[in-house]
């Protein structure tokens, strides 16, 4: 049995529209704070890979939070039936990505995901939407922003914030010195300062979050060996 509620298919969104609809719908249920006593012991991430024909494969990788060790992972395959169009990637990842997240025998304690959270035109990214199906406290960790924001400092751990029409809806960190940053922006039910915290302890040695690193790793290596002709498309 699965650990979070099934995805209704028959009313998923189909145009960009009704997906715009759906996030307006949903995003007054966002929860941007850490709740009382939750404690991060396994942080998963999650990527997905498409080749040209729309097949697409999605990567969950479950990481301990003590050794950034791979304690678990699971692979969906699938066909992304929805179009590729900016601020609407929920549409197209979330089916295979509640698929694979489904073969995981308990939640972790952390959906860390490849973009974005508040930090999104419609303050509902990925990882707002991800979140809240699932129940999980989730973070979007982006390569690219939405939003101002001033370049933090040269060291690692330097942060400024992200801003659409004047509210803060993430930050952005440096997690190497001298690298550029990563955009951090809270998904659903954790605070921003918990989220970059997160963030920090995820990039010991690289930009990316170890979760991101696996799962993207995963994710490719499936697909290529699902279609034997993988283009690198990761939209």
């Amino acid at each position: 049995m699965s650990w979070f509620p099934p995805l209704d298919l028959a009313s998923w969104p189909t145009t960009a529209e009704s997906a715009m609809a759906l996030q307006d719908e949903l995003r007054p249920l966002v929860t941007p704070v850490t709740p009382p006593g939750t404690r991060f012991r396994t942080m998963a991430g999650l990527d997905s890979a498409y080749d040209d024909t729309g097949a697409v494969a999605t990567a969950v990788v479950v990481l301990a939070a003590d050794t950034l060790r791979p304690v678990a992972s699971a692979v969906a395959h699938g066909v992304a039936d929805f179009p590729y169009v900016p601020g609407l990637l929920a549409f197209r990842e979330i089916p295979a990505t509640l698929a694979a997240l489904e073969k995981l025998d308990s939640a972790p304690d952390l959906l860390v995901c490849d973009g974005q959270g508040l930090a999104h035109p419609r303050r509902f990214g990925l990882a707002c939407h991800l979140g809240l199906l699932t129940g999980v406290p989730t973070i979007g960790v982006a390569k690219t922003v939405w939003g101002d924001y001033a370049e933090p400092g040269p060291q690692r751990g330097a942060a400024t914030d992200i801003t659409i029409g004047g509210a803060v809806v993430g930050r952005a960190l440096r997690t190497r010195t001298g690298v550029k940053p990563v955009f951090v922006s809270v998904g659903h039910r954790i605070d921003l300062d918990t989220a970059c915290a997160q963030v920090l302890a995820l990039t010991p040695r690289y930009r990316l979050p170890e979760t991101t690193r696996h799962a993207d790793h995963l994710c490719r290596a499936a697909l290529r060996t699902a279609t034997g002709n993988y283009s690198g498309s990761t939209p």
